[in-house]
């Protein structure tokens, strides 16, 4: 949710585009009639559902990293969270949308097929650290409801 408000943020204050989260259920619906990469996902056939696909999809996936974060930290980490191995983590997740997500969208690796790579490349990566920062301060509040803080 974190990365959520700060793209409303930067399409408020800046103008800056948020995520097209409809492409990310076309794909997903795509796949579910076999076809897993396209020349451009954007011309790619549009499918029903697509958006409410991509928005569950897109916090199904945060949820499911969240639970990963927390099974590589050990869960004691929610009563007294750190940040740096949450920024690192959201860092690392930057790797799925560069080397899967973006190829299979037609957009290269890392976004090398697009008008603007170090552009895409750093709206990434901003989104990422985001959930990054996100993971700590929902770790932050959930550690003075969960027993054991120090």
């Amino acid at each position: 949710m974190f990365m959520d408000l700060l793209a409303v943020v930067l399409k408020r204050a800046f103008n800056v585009a948020s995520p097209n989260y409809c492409l990310i259920g076309r794909w997903f619906c795509h796949m579910a009639h076999g076809t897993l990469t396209h020349a451009s996902i954007g011309t790619a056939s549009p499918k029903r559902h697509e958006c409410v696909v991509g928005w569950i999809s897109h916090y199904v996936i945060g949820a499911i990293y969240s639970l990963m974060f927390l099974a590589l930290v050990s869960w004691s980490w929610l009563t007294q969270p750190t940040f740096l191995p949450a920024l690192l983590f959201g860092l690392i997740t930057v790797l799925v949308p560069f080397l899967v997500m973006q190829p299979s969208f037609g957009l290269g690796v890392a976004a090398s097929r697009t008008p603007n790579p170090i552009r895409a490349r750093l709206r990434s990566l901003l989104a990422h650290t985001a959930f990054g920062v996100g993971l700590y301060l929902c770790a932050v509040g959930a550690s003075y409801v969960l027993p054991g803080r120090a």
